[in-house]
């Protein structure tokens, strides 16, 4: 359960970025409530991860979630590069996600 909680938690971290470049466009109280729901969701989950799992192997989960979501969010609707490394060192992340999984 703490490694569902945990995606959770990124999936969330990915819908506080939205709401940043949101109000980054728009700048409107949709936008804010948008960020805040997402970080607060966010870290909600993120504490239920923190109950079973290791404290750097969970961050490191949840950054490389936002971030690969944060990207790949980007290049699918904002119309961000898709050049093959910027592909290549998300690729990466998710191996390094990948890797802390199987050691944890």
């Amino acid at each position: 359960m703490a490694w569902v909680s945990l995606v959770i938690a990124g999936m969330f971290e990915v819908v506080g970025v939205l709401g940043m470049n949101q109000i980054k466009r728009d700048n409107n109280i949709r936008a804010y409530l948008l960020f805040c729901l997402g970080i607060i969701m966010s870290f909600f989950f993120l504490s239920l991860s923190l109950r079973s799992l290791p404290m750097g192997t969970a961050y490191a989960i949840w950054t490389g979630i936002g971030t690969v979501g944060g990207a790949l969010v980007g290049m699918i609707f904002f119309g961000e590069s898709k050049e093959w490394r910027r592909l290549l060192f998300i690729a990466m992340v998710l191996a390094a996600a990948v890797g802390l999984k199987l050691i944890a």
